[in-house]
């Protein structure tokens, strides 16, 4: 017999084992009956045969369907490796684990916003930055130590790039929305090298958001997470500006479109102007390939569009709205620092860390002389160039 072979082809298993055999052995005992003891015994054994054969199947099926099962059962139960945890962006499913309705921006948006009902907080975190006393830590450190900064938080939206981001908001007791549950796309979680290709998705991917976040009437405030919040920044907003942006450098004139903006801090007021402000610098990727939001914004500022719909630009001083490009030398007027003109992700951390050490120390020696900054000690303006 074929184990291989389908026995319900041929009628039923008993027959396709033996059952013909034992009508065929009745007939010849009938007619030859001086052959019955030959053919008795040659019936018991091909029923020992049968029967080994029966076990045999049964082994081998009952295995294979355990095999099968177990095989399914790991797949489905065993935790992802780290790599593939990692590396994987937001799929629509993923979302199963907390619910779409929590994933839900409205909804988000709505908990978030601050007394006016239409102003949020926004920042974009991956997995890179996520890590023990790294970036986000310091971010987070930096409004609970800033002065008037510490109710600020609970109106900050954290904008996770990979799951594991999403996780380290949730930790944080943050607002938190998983920007792949939209649709999917590349993946974020590792490091984005200045100008390679993850970093420029990650740019354009986040004006695409931004645009989102506005047309769904809401104004923000968004800040890169390498940019400590020292004290609060409304007071020190324009009350006539519809996009507002900090600098790298600032030539002393807030509405000079000659100064070097910084896309890492801005904050924009949802009307039709921005609006379509940012669906015109959105499509500016196509236009000019290769380069990132901010090299782009540097090219569309001149733009007679902009003009013709009327948007109120303002460039932010950085004696409020410092960075390691042009730090503000005055700590009695600090808002934020920005750990700009630093490339090198080590290099980022250590001198972030020292900012929050100088912003210590000052906070705790107010009557014993004049405390200045310690950096930019591995990053800067001459570190870049």
């Amino acid at each position: 017999m074929d184990i291989g072979s389908n026995p319900k082809r041929d009628g039923s298993f008993f027959k396709y084992c033996g059952g013909d055999h034992r009508k065929n052995h009745h007939s010849t005992a009938a007619a030859n009956v001086h052959h019955h003891h030959h053919h008795g015994f040659g019936g018991a054994v091909v029923k020992i045969v049968v029967v080994f054969v029966m076990i045999g199947l049964t082994f081998v099926f009952v295995n294979k369907s355990d095999n099968s099962t177990s095989t399914r059962f790991v797949d489905r139960s065993s935790p992802p490796s780290f790599d593939v945890f990692e590396d994987d962006e937001f799929k629509s499913e993923d979302l199963s684990s907390y619910g779409k309705e929590e994933n839900n921006l409205e909804n988000i948006l709505r908990r978030a916003a601050m007394e006016d009902q239409k102003t949020v907080i926004i920042t974009t975190l991956n997995a890179a930055w996520t890590e023990p006393h790294s970036i986000f830590d310091l971010f987070l450190e930096s409004f609970k130590i800033g002065d008037r900064t510490q109710n600020l938080l609970k109106h900050l939206v954290v904008v996770a790039l990979d799951q594991k981001a999403y996780s380290r908001c949730l930790e944080a007791h943050l607002h938190c929305f998983a920007l792949g549950g939209r649709g999917g796309g590349e993946d974020f979680s590792g490091l984005a090298y200045f100008m390679g290709g993850k970093y420029l998705k990650i740019m354009w991917k986040r004006i695409d958001f931004l645009r989102t976040v506005l047309e769904m009437g809401y104004n923000f405030v968004f800040s890169d997470a390498d940019v400590m919040w020292l004290r609060d920044p409304f007071p020190r907003f324009y009350p006539d500006g519809d996009f507002q942006i900090a600098c790298d450098r600032y030539n002393h004139n807030s509405t000079d479109l000659g100064n070097l903006p910084n896309g890492g801090f801005t904050y924009v007021k949802s009307n039709n102007r921005t609006i379509q402000f940012y669906k015109f610098w959105y499509n500016g990727k196509d236009y000019f390939p290769g380069k990132h939001d901010q090299d782009v914004f540097n090219l569309i500022k001149f733009d007679p569009f902009i003009s013709d719909i009327g948007l109120g630009i303002r460039f932010l001083d950085t004696a409020y709205f410092g960075g390691f490009c042009q730090p503000s030398k005055d700590l009695d007027l600090v808002v934020t620092m920005h750990a700009n003109c630093c490339i090198g992700f080590e290099k980022k951390i250590h001198d972030i860390a020292m900012v929050i050490d100088d912003w210590k120390r000052y906070m705790g020696n107010h009557n014993s002389g004049r405390v200045s900054w310690t950096v930019p000690r591995e990053c800067g303006l001459n570190k870049t160039e």
